[in-house]
């Protein structure tokens, strides 16, 4: 049986946010997942944003996945900051009121990983329990004083090696500074945006979400 997302809108911090919800029975957790660079042409309908969708989809997770400001049919304009970040935490508060039974889970892709890790660090401020993050060939560069890390989720972080975007280096001196427990996973000949990878960007993926 062929599920399809449903096409909503979610009332964000500049108008409304332009999204894409799958509800599924019996689910295990919710993820909401955050999109690449919205001045680069990242939206919700990127490849790896849509791979991590259906992953999570089946491993029997509820998903969320929606356009920053800007975006598609997203009101207001690209802020490339805490903006985004600001969007993320009312579609994942969203989210939360809709599942407060299910556990959250957060990914991100490139920018994407920026905004998710972001929030992240937000949530557990405020006293939001997490179970796990994802961060996809993240724009680490972005995470400065400014946005405070998560220190309690379980982390996983996921770096193609040739990555053109991001240097894989960059990610690799940020995961050794970390002190705080985490699995850095490198994925060898590999672009920023898994290029005939995408398999093996689920195979990493299914086995964490279905533990």
């Amino acid at each position: 049986m062929l599920i399809r997302e449903t096409p909503l809108f979610i009332d964000g911090p500049c108008g409304q946010l332009e999204a894409l919800y799958l509800d599924v029975a019996d689910a295990r957790g919710a993820v909401l997942i955050c999109h690449p660079n919205p001045v680069q042409g990242g939206t919700m309908l990127n490849k790896v944003v849509s791979t991590l969708q259906r992953t999570a989809r089946d491993a029997g997770y509820v998903t969320l996945r929606f356009n920053y400001r800007g975006v598609g049919q997203s009101a207001g304009s690209h802020d490339m900051g805490a903006g985004e970040v600001d969007d993320a935490e009312v579609v994942a508060t969203w989210l939360r009121e809709k599942h407060p039974q299910l556990p959250l889970v957060l990914m991100g892709f490139s920018f994407g990983g920026f905004v998710a890790t972001s929030l992240a660090g937000r949530l557990e401020a405020k006293g939001v329990e997490l179970q796990q993050l994802f961060m996809i060939a993240p724009a680490v560069m972005r995470l400065t004083e400014q946005f405070p890390l998560p220190e309690r989720v379980k982390l996983t972080i996921i770096q193609p090696d040739s990555d053109e975007v991001v240097v894989p280096q960059l990610v690799y001196d940020w995961s050794d500074a970390l002190s705080r427990p985490h699995e850095l996973l490198k994925v060898a000949e590999c672009g920023h945006f898994f290029h005939g990878k995408l398999t093996d960007l689920k195979d990493l993926l299914l086995p964490r979400l279905s533990n």
